[in-house]
């Protein structure tokens, strides 16, 4: 049987679900990502496509860069995913509109050169420059 999770955004208009097993769960530090989220860094997990659907409402899409696909809601405002050509073929979803995140650990920081220099990080998980981690 496949575990499934559910997330949502603060409205619940927009709901996705994600079938087990994720690819990843990452630690990102890019601007465009703090910008998306209006936080000092944000964290997401890796989906294949097939794996992920939304159930309620479609989110609103806005391209942010070339290749860079970014989702939010159109009524709330939370965003909710983003996606890269460069990684084509996985939906990334941010693990603060999961309805359970603390079923997900990050395993890395991505784009680590951007971090905020005042953001001091205690673990030990490994830090990669870029936003490539497959």
């Amino acid at each position: 049987m496949v575990e499934t999770f559910r997330g949502r955004c603060f409205c619940k208009s927009v709901s996705f679900e994600i079938d087990a097993p994720i690819l990843s769960c990452v630690n990102c530090h890019c601007e465009s990502c703090r910008r998306q989220c209006s936080a000092p860094m944000t964290t997401y997990i890796g989906v294949l496509d097939g794996q992920w659907r939304w159930t309620g409402e479609a989110p609103k899409t806005f391209n942010s860069s070339p290749g860079v696909e970014r989702t939010f809601c159109g009524n709330c405002g939370t965003p909710l995913s983003f996606r890269s050509e460069r990684m084509s073929g996985v939906m990334h979803l941010y693990l603060a509109a999961m309805e359970e995140p603390e079923s997900f650990e990050p395993t890395i920081h991505v784009a680590h050169e951007e971090k905020l220099s005042w953001m001091h990080l205690g673990d030990d998980l490994p830090k990669k420059n870029g936003p490539e981690y497959l």
